[in-house]
This record gives structure tokens, sequence and C-alpha cells, in this order.
């Protein structure tokens, strides 16, 4: 049964790659401020749960359920549109754009959906003083630590007010000490804002920073929180 509540609902995906099944019959959900941490062996299609979710593939069959609204008969422009509004991401290595300060990389999500450069710009700021890398906000990425290239990234998808946050492997280039740091602040940001987190991670460290977990196995998820 669907938790009542639940901002973003999947029930019964199924997605295979050729003859290879990577979702069989998966369901999930997540509530407005609950960081849910999605756990895992490689290949188990935690990856593929996660950009099912975000509406960046489609599955086979089943249904992904979003504020109430379908994505799986969404269209492909207004699930980009819900990409660029509604949602954030945070990959294991950032992906900022190498030709643009830290600043201009925060900012860029605003100046995709409209903002002027000024506006844009005083909202990174602000994220990033937040992230605690405001220091570093005129210098590009590849002048800039691990750890405060993925706070950057943080801060890039937090600065839109996402109501979802997807978060692959977030740590996963990263040592402990700075990992345990990003969890903390992204973590933190997002119960603030009220933000939902989707956390894919294969590290116990980092999904302990959840409110509960679920084990995708063989396509399957099975949420720990009613595990014996």
């Amino acid at each position: 049964m669907t938790p009542v509540g639940s901002l973003l609902v999947a029930a019964g995906l199924h997605k295979a790659y050729g003859a290879t099944p990577a979702l069989d019959g998966a369901s999930f959900s997540i509530h407005p401020g609950e960081v849910v941490a999605v756990m895992g062996p490689s290949g188990s299609g935690k990856s593929t749960l996660l950009h099912c979710l975000a509406g960046i593939v489609q599955p086979d069959s089943g249904t992904i359920t979003y504020g109430g609204r379908d994505l799986t008969a969404m269209p492909d422009a207004g699930r980009s549109a819900l990409r660029r509004s509604d949602y954030g991401f945070v990959f294991q290595f950032g992906q900022l754009v190498p030709e643009l300060t830290c600043t201009e990389n925060v900012a860029l999500p605003l100046r995709l959906n409209g903002t002027r450069r000024k506006d844009a710009e005083r909202a990174a700021l602000e994220w990033m003083e937040r992230l605690e890398v405001a220091e570093v906000g005129h210098k590009r990425p590849g002048e800039v630590s691990g750890g405060q290239g993925q706070r950057i990234a943080v801060a890039r998808a937090l600065v839109t007010s996402p109501r979802v946050l997807f978060a692959d492997e977030p740590t996963g280039a990263l040592d402990s000490l700075n990992g345990e740091r990003v969890m903390q602040l992204l973590t933190d940001a997002a119960r603030d804002t009220n933000a939902a987190v989707v956390l894919v991670t294969h590290e116990a460290r980092v999904a302990a920073y959840s409110d509960r977990e679920v084990v995708v196995r063989d396509g399957k998820v099975r949420d720990m929180a009613g595990a014996a």
C-alpha cells in the first residue's frame, strides 16, 4: 500500500535492456522532506530505478506518479521541463562545466530557466555560502578540491529549490572526511527546504544519513523498515 502523502510513487516497474532485466516489478515511494537511501549490489537495478523515477528513462511497464501526475504518460518535453523545475541532481563526479566558474556553474540551472544573470548569481552565492564554498566562487572546477567541487554540485542541485533531489553515489569519489561533510550539508539543506532525497549508495556510512533504507536486489525493492 502506498503511504498517504507520498510525493513520488512508483508501482510495478519493469525495465529490461535487451534480454537483461534491470527492474522486475519494483515499487517505491517517498514523502516530502524524507531522505531514502537506495542500496544494493552492483547491477541490482538501483541506478535504473533512480533514472526511471527522475524521468530520464522510461520503464517498459508500471507507473510513476509525481504530485498526482503520471510521469509515464508524460511526453519527453514535459519530463524535461519537470527536471528543470522540480528536480535536482547530484552525481558521483559532480559533472560541473569546466569552462565556467563555480558561481556560474551553480547559477546555470536558474539561467537556463530564464533568470537574469545578476539574480541567478546572487542566489548561487547564497547557496555556496550555505555549503561553505563561497570563497572558491571565482575559480573553475579544475582549480578546486574534490570535496569543494562536490559541494558546488550540491549547491547547483539545490539552487532551484527542487522538490526532489536525486543523488547518485554523491560521495563515491571522495575520501571519508569530505564524504561525511558533503552528506551532512546535503541532508541538512534538503530537510530545511522540505525536499525529498533519493540517495543511491552502496556505503552504509552514507545510508546512515537517511530516514529509511530500501534495498534493490534482482530488480525488486525491499523496504528495510518492514524487514524482520
